[in-house]
Formats: structure tokens, C-alpha cells, sequence
């Protein structure tokens, strides 16, 4: 086990900021079990699966018709994904944005990124602000395709002239940049300018250096001996702003106070053992969902990898020589909170090619028991299938029985994910039989 601080940018990469969740190597693994039947469950998509007429973003929506049904009344909608860099995945994820901003009403847009750089892409998307290359550049390298800054700038398109705007907003911390301390300083100076020494003094301890980037500081972090001394400024600094005179309804005090939360978690999850970094990672990447939710009145997407995205509260990543991750999914928290109301869409493949931040990987179909081999089988090169269909015994019991799946890109053959059901993980599968790398961005 890794102790407290000692997580260096190789393994925080591990875990889908910039390598992504749910990608294997060429040379999938022989997984335990014995070959399982699957016949049943082809029949039953052959019968209930709607084929999808295309991936390209830009066409008429009509055949996601099946897919609006499907997400119904939902508040939240989680759109994940079992690999990043599949093009055809983020250009079916993109579809299904469009359906879901153009005719179902929903403003927000919820991503795998950190706070601050979502606020940069806010501006991009509603005034125009910035250069979407730029952007495009120091976005999660995972996000670095020409599929995502066709996202960006069709949020950019449709916000033009409208008064009703989408909003993204970035749900992750792990780099929360120096844009955030510097903006709880200007608001301590608006609102208690006598309280700025105070201020000051807890970021000279605390604040990033600016000539240093976020993947630098988190390497130098990690050699860090102290670092209570680091957590207990930023928490001193959170009550400080958390006191400030304001009122009930202060949206300004309620950004500010957002904002000096995510500096108290940077620190506190580079504080902790590795493996309960990763727990810590998903609760709050839900609370901060969550308090957008309620301060915004927004239906929001929810755009990351499946394992943040599904309803999986006891999800455990094989990695071997390693010990296993262990978790309770975003997605959990946002079921326990939203019921019915969240809605969990699993963006699911057979086989192909992807992009992985710096190459390529070849992935071969599904091995024996992952829950994708049935999907395979159905003679449509794209469709949606809503799991809560009427299903014979043999298809529940499948559909009901623990999973596996695809594991992390840089482990190969040993890494697979397991924890739950198909049913449980998601409500509706979007599946693509062959996926070709994101392009660069």
C-alpha cells in the first residue's frame, strides 16, 4: 500500500483523469468462469434493441425516439462511457447531448474535469470567451479529441443568442488550479477586506506557484513530508470564507465558498493512502454535482467514464500486480439521492481500436463472461436497448447475475471491472459494434 502522499503523476494517471477507465489491451483476458449461455439474451435484443441510423452528431435526432422514452422525467442523466477515446462513443454521447439539451430541456452539463478548468469552459460555451485550441490543450489528455471539441463548440453554437444558456461545470478537483484561490481572494476583498492579511497568509502557504503546472506541483506534493500543515490552511481558509457575512440566497458566497472547498480536497485526497483516494475521488465528484444541481435548478448530463457514470456501489477494479481499487461510484450516490430521477446510460462497444492520450489500442471483442459478448451478436452496427424491458427468466437471470468487464488500458490481460449487475450499472445500454481512435484535437 502507497502511504499518505506518495501518489506520483504515473498513478494518479491510473485511474482515468488522463489514461481513462475501462480501457484493455490487445489480448483480452481468459476470464474464470465457464462459457455462459447467451443465446436468450441475443434473442431478447434481436426483439427489444432500436437500431440507431447513425453516430454522426449532426443529423436528425427521430431515431433516438426509443432513447427519449427511455430517460422519461430523469433530473440527472449520466452518460458513460466504457472507454475514452472510442470516436464512435463520444459521437453517440454527443448525439445524445443533443437530444437531451434540444428536447428535453436540459441546461447543464456536468464533467469529468476539475472546477477550474470547467469555469474556463463555461465562458467558452456561453460568451465566446477563449480559444477552444487552447482549451483543447490542457483539457484531460483522455479528452483530447477532435470528437470532444466538436461537443464544445456545438455547446458554443446553440448557447449564440439564446437567453436560456447551457452551463458546464467541471465536478472534479484533482487540478484545481490557482484560478480558484485567486478568486476566493477577490471576493474576501469585496465583501471583508479586513480579512485579507488572514487570507494571505493561508495561501503563501498553500496557493500553487503559477510557473509551475498542476501535474508539476502534484509531483512535488507528493515529496512533501508535512502535509498536515497543507490541509489544516486550506481547511482554516474554507471556514473563513464559510463565515463571511452573506445572505441566504448570496450566490457569490455560495461560488466562493465552492470554490475553497475544492482547494480543501485537493489536498485532502493527495493526503490519503492510494487506495482510498479513489473512494474519496467519487463521493465528492458527486456532492459537487449535487450542489450544482441545487444551486443552478438545472436538469444536468453527466458526462464521464461508465465507472464514475454507472450505479455501482461496491465497483472493484482487478489490477493486478496491484492491490484492487474498491469504490462507491458517483453514480450511486447520485441514485441514492435522485432515485428514479437518475437516469444511468452506459456507452458500451464490441471491439475496435482507441486512442489512449499518447497511441493507440487494439481491443478484441468481449472475453467469454463480460456482459458485452451477447451484445456482439445483434446484426446492427449501432442501437439502444433499455434494460428495465420485459425479459424471460433466463435474460433476468443474466441481466441480474454479477459482471465483468474492461479493465485499465496499461494493465493488459489481468485488469477487468466487477462489482454488481448489467441491471444495476445502468438502465440503458448505447452499444457500438466497432470503434476507430478519437482523432486528435
Amino acid at each position: 500500500m502507497k502511504h499518505p502522499g506518495s501518489t506520483s503523476r504515473s498513478s494518479l494517471l491510473l485511474f482515468a483523469p488522463a489514461v481513462g477507465i475501462g480501457v484493455t489491451l490487445a489480448g483480452a483476458p481468459a476470464v474464470h468462469a465457464a462459457q455462459p449461455r447467451t443465446e436468450p439474451v441475443v434473442g431478447w435484443l434481436h426483439r427489444h434493441a432500436d437500431p440507431l441510423r447513425t453516430v454522426d452528431p449532426a443529423v436528425p435526432l427521430d431515431d433516438l425516439a426509443p432513447l427519449r422514452r427511455s430517460i422519461g422525467d430523469a433530473a440527472v442523466v449520466g452518460l458513460g462511457e466504457s472507454v475514452h477515446g472510442a470516436a464512435e462513443l463520444s459521437r453517440l454521447k454527443h448525439r445524445t447531448l443533443r437530444l437531451l439539451v434540444e428536447r428535453m430541456g436540459f441546461r447543464s452539463i456536468a464533467w469529468e474535469v476539475d472546477w477550474t478548468m470547467g469555469v474556463r469552459i463555461d465562458a467558452y460555451i456561453r460568451e465566446g470567451e477563449g480559444d477552444l485550441n487552447a482549451l483543447m490543450s490542457e483539457i484531460l489528455p483522455s479528452y483530447r479529441t477532435r470528437e470532444v471539441a466538436d461537443v464544445l463548440r456545438w455547446l458554443r453554437d446553440f448557447n449564440e443568442g439564446r437567453a436560456d444558456k447551457v452551463r458546464f461545470v467541471g465536478v472534479e478537483y484533482f487540478l484545481t488550479r490557482p484560478q480558484a484561490y485567486d478568486a476566493v481572494e477577490a471576493h474576501v476583498a469585496a465583501v471583508a477586506p479586513r480579512r485579507l492579511p488572514e487570507v494571505r497568509r493561508h495561501l503563501d502557504v498553500i496557493k500553487p506557484p503559477p510557473e509551475k503546472d498542476m501535474w508539476q506541483y502534484i509531483e512535488w506534493y507528493g515529496k512533501v513530508g508535512d502535509k498536515d500543515r497543507y490541509t489544516r490552511h486550506a481547511r482554516e481558509l474554507r471556514a473563513l470564507v464559510a463565515g463571511l457575512p452573506h445572505r441566504p440566497d448570496d450566490r457569490a458566497h455560495a461560488l466562493a465558498l465552492h470554490r475553497a472547498r475544492q482547494i480543501v480536497y485537493f489536498y485532502e485526497h493527495f493526503g490519503l493512502p492510494e487506495p482510498d483516494s479513489h473512494a474519496y475521488r467519487d463521493a465528492r465528484a458527486a456532492r459537487n454535482l449535487k450542489w450544482w444541481r441545487g444551486l443552478t435548478g438545472d436538469k444536468v448530463v453527466y458526462w464521464a467514464a461508465s465507472p464514475h457514470t454507472a450505479n455501482a456501489p461496491k465497483l472493484r477494479i482487478t489490477r493486478p500486480p496491484q492491490q484492487d481499487m474498491r469504490f462507491a461510484s458517483a453514480g450511486s450516490y447520485l441514485r441514492r439521492w435522485y432515485g428514479g430521477r437518475y437516469r444511468s446510460i452506459g456507452f458500451t462497444f464490441d471491439h475496435g481500436t482507441v486512442s489512449t492520450g499518447g497511441g493507440t489500442a487494439v481491443l478484441p471483442p468481449p472475453a467469454r463472461d463480460w456482459f458485452e459478448r451477447p451484445f456482439g451478436k445483434v446484426r446492427t452496427a449501432q442501437f439502444t436497448i433499455d434494460l428495465r424491458e420485459p425479459a424471460p427468466p433466463p435474460v433476468r437471470r443474466r441481466l441480474d447475475a454479477p459482471i465483468e468487464t474492461r479493465g485499465l488500458t496499461h494493465i493488459g490481460s489481468g485488469s477487468f471491472m466487477s462489482g454488481g449487475t448489467l441491471r444495476q450499472w445502468f438502465d440503458v445500454v448505447v452499444h457500438r459494434q466497432v470503434v476507430t481512435p478519437g482523432r486528435p484535437a
